[in-house]
């Protein structure tokens, strides 16, 4: 996004509590962005499609109140692996843009205002706990919030906790069924104020983008709604398990799923360290499979899930884990996780080996019989919507999904599939219809 010029004014300075910019600066903000310095609120929602300078409006008025009041400020992302994924640059750009170099100390992981202020950068779903324990902080800025969790902010939202703080969100719309759409614009908390921005609203929107977007209206309207209309759509282009959700959603099958206590509970993982480790908890019923739980953490020891899991209440049946658990160790000097959960009372089994396709296959096979709580399966969920083919050279969907964020609890979803699918139940009367559990 180009960055419209800085001029010089004499306005009253943030630190003394003015709601205004820094002497010397007055930024150029579109209209309906300039409530971020001009008032202050709990939340600060700036979401819609591209081209309303949603990112840069929040850098500049952080900028300028860093500038003159001793602030503490977290930049916060949901996957942040190095800074190179943070608003970092975007923050230094628009620091040489506003002419405030002499108001900064840039260093490779934070950035220092002269008066006391420092702007830090994390990324929350593999640093959550971490996160956690950092209380103090005046803002908090989560920048491309759409991907954020619903643990995630659970665990961020009671954290910013200091008298008068404040959370910025900034975001460009995916799914409806996304928790930062529905917390923060079905939803929205109270003491917020929630702005939808777009490139009609941005004065330094580059006619270039303009073009691009008044081209796409022709040719693709509904494209167009979604990319810089900052419309949700239904499902994600390339999902996976798009239409399978749709229907779980449309037959009501997204609900409040309870524990049946006269049936185990069995365990689905997916493995790693640096990597999120996701362990779906399903229960077979007649011909139900009722998946009533959902657990992920990253950079943990094998007794740390354990531990999480023991906490339920459940009756535990079977662990399956992938076939190369009996390779792999997870941070205990060479032991493999298979032999670390026997060693903690689990019982184990391995999934049986097969290919990708095949494990998407049986998942799509079973997923009519799928009963999730939408609840306690939340950030499951999140991840199976956003589990995508990957798109090729030619612009067209390849066979291979991608590997991301999402693609770990897709992963174990599919050890769940490929496990329950094995496990055909007889018919008997027990699987005569039993609708009193839905509530």
């Amino acid at each position: 996004m180009a960055a419209g010029r800085a001029t010089a004014t004499r306005r009253p300075s943030l630190a003394r509590g003015g709601g205004a910019e820094p002497v010397g600066v007055r930024p150029e903000l579109p209209a309906r962005a300039r409530f971020l310095y001009q008032s202050r609120r709990r939340y600060k929602v700036l979401y819609g499609g591209r081209g309303g300078a949603k990112s840069w409006s929040a850098a500049r008025a952080l900028l300028l109140r860093a500038a003159d009041e001793p602030i503490r400020i977290l930049c916060a992302r949901e996957h942040q692996t190095s800074i190179r994924d943070s608003v970092h640059r975007l923050l230094v750009d628009q620091i040489s843009a506003l002419g405030l170099r002499n108001r900064f100390r840039v260093t490779r992981e934070a950035i220092h205002g002269r008066c006391g202020s420092s702007f830090v950068f994390a990324g929350l779903k593999h640093n959550i706990d971490n996160i956690r324990s950092k209380e103090g902080f005046d803002v908090c800025w989560v920048e491309e919030a759409q991907s954020v969790s619903r643990h995630s902010w659970e665990t961020l939202i009671p954290t910013i906790r200091k008298d008068g703080s404040e959370i910025w969100v900034t975001f460009n719309p995916v799914l409806e069924e996304d928790d930062t759409w529905i917390r923060f614009v079905v939803q929205p908390p109270a003491n917020a104020t929630v702005i939808k921005l777009g490139l009609e609203d941005n004065p330094h929107c580059p006619q270039v983008l303009r073009d691009e977007a008044d081209d796409l209206k022709r040719r693709d309207p509904d494209a167009w709604a979604h990319i810089w209309g900052g419309q949700c759509r239904r499902m994600l282009e390339g999902a996976v398990y798009g239409a399978e959700l749709a229907r779980a959603r449309d037959e009501d099958r997204l609900t409040s799923v309870p524990w049946d206590s006269s049936a185990p509970v069995h365990c689905f993982w997916d493995l790693g360290w640096a990597d999120s480790v996701c362990v779906w908890m399903a229960q077979s019923v007649g011909l139900e499979f009722r998946i009533i739980d959902f657990l992920q953490g990253s950079q943990k020891p094998i007794d740390w899930y354990v531990a999480q899991l023991n906490r339920r209440a459940y009756v535990w049946g079977e662990d399956w884990l992938p076939h190369d658990a009996r390779a792999q160790v997870l941070a205990a000097a060479g032991r493999t996780i298979e032999s670390q959960l026997r060693s903690l009372g689990r019982r184990v089994r391995i999934v049986e080996k097969h290919s990708v396709a095949d494990g998407i296959n049986a998942a799509r096979a079973v997923f009519g019989r799928c009963w999730f709580d939408q609840q306690r399966c939340a950030d499951g969920l999140h991840a199976l919507r956003h589990y995508r083919y990957e798109v090729g050279d030619d612009g067209r969907l390849s066979g291979r999904p991608l590997h991301d964020w999402a693609s770990h609890a897709a992963d174990a979803f599919r050890y769940l599939a490929v496990s329950l699918q094995s496990q055909r139940p007889r018919p008997s009367a027990r699987d005569r219809p039993d609708i009193s559990w839905m509530g």
